[in-house]
């Protein structure tokens, strides 16, 4: 089985570069979209593991694309981790509505990062690897 694919959006270049690095060296693959819509889009060409999105972006924010996620027939699956500043319950609640899997609050290192997320990418039985 290959490695995972985790969808990183956000629409910070820098936020992109070190949230993908700290990925990467710890054995993921990643794909990256800028916006909610970008997104919609690379969801559909790439079928990432997960997705890691960002709350408070221009254009569309992340319960939007959260939402609209959970819309498309190839996304209805993955899972979706929220990432914001603000953890307030109130945000949790809309988020885990807009269908969200997960929260990880910023700021965070790699070992939260990948605490947060490799959980939802262990594969369970009957899903690539034979269970024992």
């Amino acid at each position: 089985m290959g490695r995972k694919k985790i969808m990183v959006v956000d629409d910070s270049r820098t936020t992109l570069m070190v949230e993908r690095t700290m990925i990467e060296e710890a054995g993921f693959d990643t794909v990256a979209a800028r916006d909610g819509f970008e997104a919609l889009e690379v969801v559909v060409r790439e079928k990432p593991d997960l997705v890691l999105l960002d709350v408070i972006m221009p254009k569309m924010d992340g319960f939007e694309t959260c939402r609209r996620l959970r819309e498309l027939e190839e996304a209805k699956a993955i899972p979706i981790i929220l990432v914001t500043t603000q953890g307030k319950a109130l945000k949790m609640e809309i988020g885990y509505r807009a269908g969200c899997t997960g929260y990880l609050t910023k700021p965070f290192n790699a070992e939260q990062l990948v605490a947060a997320v490799r959980p939802h990418l262990e594969a369970k039985p009957g899903e690539g690897e034979p269970a024992e």
